[in-house]
C-alpha cells in the first residue's frame, strides 16, 4: 500500500528572493572585483570569488526550485526533485575547486607582498556586508527546508564573515603597513568557503546515495511505528530522501488477518505517525498477516502484500 501526502507547487515567493537576492549579489560582484584590482587586494579579490559562488549558488538555487515544481512524468515518476540537490553538490564541489586557487594565490603573495590601499577595502567590505546581511534575511525562512537554499545562505554567511575580516584586516593594515595581513585574510577565507561547503557535500551525498535523512534515525521510526495500534512488528524498513524535504520509507509491517476495509485503518495511522512525527510524505507499506488456526495453537506468519 502507498500513501502520499500532497503538498504545494511552485513558491513563487521563494522565486522572487532568489532572483532578487542573484541579482543584487551579481551587481555587487562587478563592484567588488573592480574596487579589488583598484586596490591592489587579494582579499578583496578572493571575496570577489567567493560572491561569484554566492551567485551561482543563488543561480542553482533558482533553477533547482523551478525544475524541481515540474510535475512527474512516466520516466521521471518522482519527477525532478533531485535536481535540487545534484545542483547543490556541484555548487559545493566548485567551492572547493575556488578555494585551492585561493591558496596558491595567497602563498605568492607571502613572497612577494604588494602593496593595497586600505580604504577601498573598508568601505567595499562594508558594503559588502550590507548586501550579504540584506540577503540572507531574505532567505532565512526557506533555509531550514531547503538544501539548495540552505547551500546558497551559507555561501551569504561565510561571505558576511569575509568582509568582516576584510574590514579588521584593513584596519591592521592601516596602522601596521603589515602587508602579509592581506593574503592572510584570503586563506581564512578560503578555509570559509570549504568549512561551507562541506556540510553540503555531505548531505547532498547522502541523498544522492539514498541515505537516511539527517535527523532521522531508523530505531526510532520502527519504534514509533511499532507503537501504532494494531501494528504487531515492522520490517524490512528503508528510509530515503528524494530531496532535501521530501523522504521516503518502505517497509513491512505484521498485522492480524483481517479484511482491507479494516487494515485500511491501520494504514491511515501509521500514515499520520510518519507524516507529524517524521515528515515522511511517502510510504510504501507491505502489510503481512498472522493466520491463528486455534486459541492455543502457535501462529505462524504468512506474508500477503496489501493493495
Amino acid at each position: 500500500m502507498h500513501v502520499h501526502a500532497n503538498h504545494g507547487g511552485h513558491d513563487d515567493g521563494l522565486d522572487r528572493r532568489l532572483r532578487l537576492s542573484l541579482w543584487v549579489t551579481a551587481a555587487f560582484i562587478v563592484v567588488e572585483f573592480a574596487a579589488g584590482i583598484r586596490a591592489n587586494s587579494l582579499a578583496l579579490l578572493s571575496d570577489a570569488g567567493h560572491n561569484f559562488t554566492d551567485a551561482l549558488a543563488l543561480g542553482l538555487a533558482l533553477f533547482a526550485h523551478r525544475i524541481g515544481g515540474l510535475p512527474a512524468s512516466a520516466s521521471k515518476t518522482y519527477g525532478y526533485k533531485r535536481a535540487g540537490v545534484l545542483a547543490a553538490f556541484v555548487n559545493a564541489l566548485v567551492l572547493v575547486a575556488l578555494s585551492l586557487l585561493i591558496f596558491w594565490e595567497s602563498y605568492d603573495r607571502f613572497l612577494n607582498p604588494r602593496e593595497v590601499q586600505d580604504t577601498i577595502m573598508l568601505v567595499v567590505a562594508g558594503a559588502g556586508l550590507v548586501v550579504n546581511l540584506v540577503v540572507m534575511k531574505a532567505l532565512h525562512g526557506d533555509s531550514h527546508h531547503d538544501l539548495n537554499v540552505r547551500g546558497a545562505y551559507m555561501h551569504m554567511l561565510g561571505d558576511a564573515l569575509s568582509s568582516v575580516g576584510i574590514i579588521i584586516g584593513a584596519l591592521f593594515i592601516r596602522q601596521t603597513n603589515a602587508l602579509w595581513i592581506d593574503p592572510l585574510l584570503s586563506v581564512l577565507i578560503g578555509v570559509l568557503i570549504i568549512w561551507s561547503a562541506w556540510d553540503v557535500i555531505r548531505e547532498s551525498l547522502d541523498i544522492l546515495l539514498e541515505g537516511a535523512p539527517r535527523g532521522i534515525k531508523l530505531e526510532e521510526v520502527s519504534g514509533a511505528l511499532r507503537e501504532v495500534e494494531g501494528v504487531i512488528d515492522i520490517h524490512d524498513l528503508h528510509i530515503w530522501s528524494l530531496s532535501s524535504a521530501d523522504h521516503a520509507l518502505s517497509c513491512h509491517a505484521l498485522i492480524e488477518d483481517m479484511p482491507p476495509s479494516e487494515s485500511s485503518v491501520i494504514l491511515e495511522r501509521i500514515q499520520t505517525v510518519l507524516l507529524q512525527e517524521f515528515s515522511i510524505c511517502h510510504a510504501t507499506v507491505q502489510f503481512e498477516h498472522i493466520e491463528c488456526c486455534g486459541a492455543q495453537e502457535i501462529c505462524s506468519e504468512t506474508a500477503l502484500h496489501g493493495s
